[in-house]
């Protein structure tokens, strides 16, 4: 699957889910044990409001604290459509995916970035599935990637605390109950 598609399908389960959240759930608790529905759709946006910024050659540095706190606020369907809307247009942007971009963990091949946020959008579109109560299937293809890229790298994001340790599921588990299973959550 070509790159930009598969950014694309991540978006669109992210943001399915968004839609799907009812209004009494936004305070529910998900997969992530610190995190509400609310708090998992706020941190999501907030990387999708950093993303034009850091994909046009700015650094944290520059980029500051603007997006730090409840970037929601009373709208958290709209700010999520606005910010997902956003990001896509930056990672379509011509020539957007031929310079690195600035992390926490330092400059990384735009490419990289994206792969770090197609895996971000997947993983936590099945958290917030999870719950708001709503279909957790993901996108079969999407997931296939997703597994091929973070399976190599799980280990070292454990460390850096990223998710917790892997939860055991038997061999023959679908793919993505093992992606999940693998990022510490309980399929």
């Amino acid at each position: 699957m070509e790159l930009l598609d598969c950014f694309d399908r991540a978006l669109d389960e992210f943001g399915s889910r968004v839609h799907a959240v009812d209004p009494g759930r936004w305070h529910h608790g998900t997969p992530c044990a610190e995190w509400s529905v609310r708090d998992l759709v706020n941190h999501v946006t907030g990387e999708h409001l950093w993303a034009p910024v850091l994909l046009s050659g700015a650094t944290l540095e520059e980029v500051g604290d603007r997006f730090d706190g409840d970037v929601l606020d009373d709208d958290p369907v709209g700010t999520w459509d606005r910010a997902a809307h956003a990001s896509k247009e930056a990672f379509h942007r011509p020539g957007a995916l031929d310079r690195p971009v600035h992390t926490s963990g330092g400059p990384v091949p735009a490419g990289d970035y994206a792969r770090q946020m197609i895996s971000d959008l997947t993983v936590h579109a099945w958290d917030l599935a999870r719950g708001a109560g709503v279909d957790d299937r993901l996108d079969p293809e999407l997931v296939s990637e997703v597994h091929a890229y973070t399976a190599p790298r799980a280990a070292s994001w454990r460390g850096a605390g990223l998710f917790g340790p892997p939860v055991e599921v038997p061999r023959t588990a679908p793919l993505q109950d093992r992606l999940v299973a693998m990022l510490g959550r309980r399929p």
